[in-house]
């Protein structure tokens, strides 16, 4: 048999569980809030370290690149430097015959406007050497040369615009400058390769003298034998008193 219950035995079964039924939701609520919270913070660790390992790899990558490129431009520029130093030795050791011939057709050139003065004075300077030659014609350049410690070595070149200005230049050889006499000449071409040689000025007073051939004569034997020579006696004084 099957008990029935009364009115008020259900209504006091349903509010009990209703009653448990809150605690659970209660409990079911409380476990959520717990375990979530903790999940949470584990996922945002995990995305923060993600986040992390991502960026070392990004840096690691651009450094890389960096490398990279900076390797490729220290060796464009060594190649670089190699081709121009190539470029230079060629330049230097192949030089244009024409343009050789050009530059020395141009010193020529200027050469033949220019006159040398010697016996210039230590103390005079080239305004004062062009105000003496400028009588002579259109004087374009005033030269003293000098010595590696800046003292002058006493004579000088003047460069002419007129060739016809040498020629009257060479008048005033030994005229004076500073009370000393000039010496004024054309002034010659060094040839590049070519050096004049100058041989000894004979003396007047010695005369001239041929050298006579060498001429060997006949072998010579010591009697003696090989490696001995000959032993003399020293003569005995004279003495008077002994």
């Amino acid at each position: 048999m099957v008990a029935r219950l009364t009115p008020d035995q259900k209504v006091a079964f349903e509010v009990r569980e209703r009653e448990r039924e809150r605690e659970r939701d209660m409990e079911r609520e409380q476990e959520d809030e717990v375990y979530g919270e903790e999940i949470a913070e584990e996922m945002d660790a995990d995305v923060e370290m993600s986040r992390a390992d991502d960026e070392d790899s990004n840096s690691k990558e651009n450094l890389e690149e960096m490398k990279k490129r900076l390797k490729e431009m220290e060796e464009e520029a060594g190649a670089l430097r190699e081709m121009q130093a190539k470029v230079e030795k060629e330049m230097g050791a192949v030089q244009d015959p024409s343009s050789a011939s050009a530059t020395q057709a141009e010193k020529e050139e200027v050469d033949s406007r220019s006159i040398y003065v010697g016996n210039v004075d230590y103390a005079c300077t080239p305004e004062e050497v062009q105000q003496h030659f400028q009588s002579c014609g259109t004087v374009n350049r005033v030269t003293i040369l000098t010595d590696k410690f800046g003292q002058p070595k006493g004579f000088a070149y003047v460069e002419f615009v007129e060739v016809d200005a040498v020629q009257n230049a060479l008048l005033l050889n030994e005229s004076e400058l500073h009370g000393r006499q000039l010496k004024v000449s054309a002034k010659r071409t060094n040839v590049p390769g070519m050096k004049q040689y100058r041989g000894r000025r004979p003396n007047p007073y010695l005369g001239t003298r041929s050298r006579r051939p060498f001429m060997p004569g006949p072998p010579f034997y010591s009697p003696y034998g090989y490696g001995k020579a000959p032993r003399f006696r020293r003569p005995m004084r004279y003495r008077p008193y002994f």
